[in-house]
């Protein structure tokens, strides 16, 4: 039996991964400048500065690259804040893990305050006892020091807790240092799928198959 849970947040536990394929077209749209078709697909494979840099120059933008990156920041901060929902039967699990009295915590890489406003309008933040972030610690998920940072904050050791992630580097991770890892089903990890399958402990299409997890 397990006696504690890490949950990553984005791809995880929220529907969110999308957002970061339509900030470019949304932040167009709210200046009033059409986007192209595809603008979405030619975006997502670039970094934040490389999009920028493409949307300024391609459409003749006057606003300076500052400008536009505190623009499609304020796009994504929105979604968290208005928009973004949990992962169909997350919070079913959720539920089930707290009545079990097993204690949970969030480990992101994300923005800390971004998923404090999620969590906290679809009434999931009372399931944790604290939300924790790779920026924080100064160290990303390719280096175990936020699950193991996430133990100590539990009391418990690695391998009696579960880590819930959809990232397959970030399962390798967790389950090198020794946690149990589940790997979560996703609409951004589909190329990492088969790695995810081979080295998670358990491994879930959705949270609805949640149940056949040894809790």
């Amino acid at each position: 039996m397990i006696r504690g849970a890490i949950f990553d947040v984005d791809g995880t536990l929220l529907d969110s991964m999308g957002i970061w394929e339509v900030a470019g077209v949304r932040y167009l749209e709210n200046i009033q400048v059409e986007p192209e078709p595809g603008l979405s697909k030619i975006l997502y494979p670039m970094t934040i500065e490389e999009g920028v840099a493409y949307t300024k120059e391609h459409y003749n933008l006057p606003q300076s690259a500052e400008e536009i990156t505190q623009g499609l920041l304020m796009v994504v901060r929105d979604f968290y804040y208005k928009e973004v929902q949990a992962k169909e039967d997350a919070i079913k699990f959720l539920e089930k893990l707290y009545t079990n009295k097993i204690p949970m915590i969030i480990a992101t890489a994300g923005h800390k305050e971004y998923a404090e406003a999620a969590l906290k309008r679809l009434g999931m933040d009372h399931y944790f006892q604290e939300i924790l972030t790779c920026s924080e610690l100064g160290r990303g998920k390719h280096e175990p020091e936020i699950y193991l940072q996430c133990a100590s904050v539990l009391g418990r050791k690695p391998e009696e807790i579960m880590v819930f992630e959809d990232a397959g580097y970030a399962i390798e991770t967790a389950k090198n240092a020794g946690f149990i890892t589940v790997g979560i089903r996703d609409m951004s990890n589909g190329d990492d799928w088969k790695q995810i399958r081979e080295t998670a402990d358990y491994v879930l299409e959705d949270w609805s198959e949640a149940g056949k997890l040894p809790l």
